[in-house]
């Protein structure tokens, strides 16, 4: 087992990798601890495994995991934890945008005793309508409702304790929620402020067309963070809610015809036919009656399906082809 482990989702970028790799291996290099470096391909299309494989050669301690096809940012940093075992793991990504000169000040904060240290880009290098805006309003957006605030989720360079992101389950857009879903787990989280260079190959490759899948991950999310082990919780509460409507409405219509039967109330007070001769008010309180069975038995079958989940996670959401070594690994 290593002290430290780096994985990085690679993507596309057969430019970048060469000045990666050398510039990991002389942070790393540096801090006398044992590490390793966890390429992933996500099913890159140019020449990155590759050069990958030329920089195994080049470099001890790296391990190139590919996939068989594109599966998404969340799937190979879901494989770099995976495939990993450093007592701790650094995240960064692979288009030389994140520093690798920032990774001792994210371990020195953890020294203090955090289990994630979140980096911020408080200069970042990006255009500020299509990528500095919407990733603040996101921010405070997930912040709001994770409770979990934090500068920049987006943020890929990211340190954490073994013990606690071993305890994640990652799928759809959720890495950029990791801080949060530590947090859910007991973990403790902070951010420090670090580089941020303009890219300098390539363009970006997991691009803002996810923002739709990332906001409908952020619903997941918060529910998981609410009621995963409770889903009952937020069903049965909205079906209770039209039970009491359906029985108020049900109630009315009642109390009015049993005065009409005693004949303390031949017309209402309001003039007109009586409730209880209107179809609406007959059939409403039903329908509400059947809403609410509807949500009550649908938080029943979400709470067979929630544990049915929680005993069957060992599934992977990626399909590995091939794995590589350095010949020196160690």
């Amino acid at each position: 087992m290593h002290d430290l482990s780096i994985a990085v989702a690679v993507y596309n970028e057969e430019e970048s990798l060469p000045h990666l790799c050398a510039k990991l291996h002389d942070v790393l290099s540096k801090l006398g601890k044992s590490y390793e470096i966890v390429l992933v391909d996500d099913g890159s299309t140019d020449k990155s495994w590759a050069v990958m494989n030329e920089q195994a050669n080049r470099y001890p301690n790296l391990k190139l995991v590919k996939f068989r096809r594109n599966y998404g940012q969340t799937a190979a940093m879901s494989a770099g934890i995976a495939e990993s075992d450093g007592a701790v793991l650094v995240t960064l990504d692979a288009d030389l945008q994140n520093d690798p000169a920032d990774i001792p000040a994210l371990l020195a904060k953890l020294d203090e005793g955090y289990d994630v240290v979140s980096g911020w880009r408080k200069n970042r290098q990006d255009a500020f309508i299509n990528r500095k805006l919407p990733s603040m309003l996101a921010n405070r957006l997930i912040g709001k409702l994770t409770g979990v605030q934090l500068h920049d989720y987006g943020c890929s360079l990211k340190a954490y304790r073994r013990d606690i992101i071993g305890q994640v389950r990652l799928y759809g857009e959720m890495h950029r929620f990791i801080p949060a879903l530590c947090r859910w787990v007991g973990g403790t989280v902070t951010e420090i402020p670090v580089n941020h260079h303009a890219r300098q190959f390539g363009t970006s490759k997991y691009g803002i067309s996810r923002t739709l899948r990332v906001v409908l991950d952020l619903l997941t999310v918060k529910f998981l963070l609410t009621y995963s082990t409770r889903p009952i919780q937020v069903f049965g509460k909205i079906g209770l809610h039209f039970a009491a409507f359906a029985l108020l409405l049900a109630g009315v219509v009642g109390l009015e015809a049993l005065l009409a039967v005693c004949g303390v109330m031949s017309t209402p007070w309001w003039g007109g036919m009586l409730l209880v001769k209107r179809p609406f008010w007959v059939i409403t309180p039903l329908m509400f009656l059947g809403f609410a069975l509807q949500f009550i038995v649908l938080g029943l079958l979400a709470e067979l399906t929630t544990r049915t989940y929680h005993d069957s996670q060992n599934k992977a959401i990626y399909d590995i082809r091939e794995v590589a070594r350095s010949p020196e690994f160690a």
